[in-house]
């Protein structure tokens, strides 16, 4: 709801030709928002906006605190919580969707469940690669999507391995590339029990080959 909200308003600028994109929504962004000279029943639906984002940005601020303390009682999602660009919603999620992280023998196997895997098409003796399955929960799979482009600001490897996707992939297929690789990363950490720093340089070890691979 918040983000609809958000795209009316920024729509609402643009139909005026002022284009803010994300500064819309810092200190200079809103005062330019609130500022802007709107007759009649525009201005009224600016105000209106305006009061329910307020309302909203106050609840979610409670429930991502409550969030966050659920996050932090939980060791295990603490643990992923080392990862940078994944925080409380995404680990707690995570943890809650995989639960028993041993019933998954691979990689593979966790990103199949979560429906970051190419489907397949078939025709006679040839398969082709198609879109994700998009198959187990929609919404853990968004906050993976997410959290993959959070780690790519903040993660020198995953930063690489994205741009190098880009200049090969359509921008969509390297998003969905990293949240698997996100995924298979958040796995492994939670198998070995190992941290973020620590994860990292045990990436190239063949064990790490071996179960978490692909």
């Amino acid at each position: 709801m918040r983000s609809r909200i958000k795209n009316e308003l920024q729509h609402l600028m643009l139909n005026q030709g002022v284009q803010k994109k994300r500064q819309l929504w810092n200190s200079s962004g809103r005062a330019a928002l609130e500022k802007l000279p709107l007759e009649g029943w525009t201005a009224r639906r600016r105000e209106d906006l305006l009061g329910l984002l307020a309302m909203l940005e106050t609840r979610v601020a409670e429930l991502d605190e409550a969030v966050s303390e659920a996050a932090f009682r939980e060791p295990q999602a603490r643990l992923l919580m080392t990862q940078p660009g994944v925080g409380p919603i995404t680990a707690l999620a995570f943890v809650v969707t995989i639960g028993e992280v041993s019933r998954f023998q691979r990689g593979k196997q966790v990103a199949s469940y979560l429906g970051l895997i190419p489907s397949e098409r078939s025709s006679g003796s040839k398969r082709k690669p198609g879109a994700i399955s998009k198959q187990g929960n929609v919404f853990l799979r968004t906050m993976l999507v997410e959290a993959a482009q959070s780690a790519v600001r903040h993660d020198e490897a995953f930063r690489k391995e994205y741009r190098h996707r880009c200049h090969h992939k359509p921008t969509g297929v390297a998003k969905v590339a990293a949240a698997h690789k996100l995924a298979v990363r958040l796995y492994w950490m939670l198998r070995t029990q190992t941290p973020y720093p620590q994860i990292v340089r045990n990436e190239g070890s063949p064990s790490h080959l071996v179960v978490g691979a692909s």
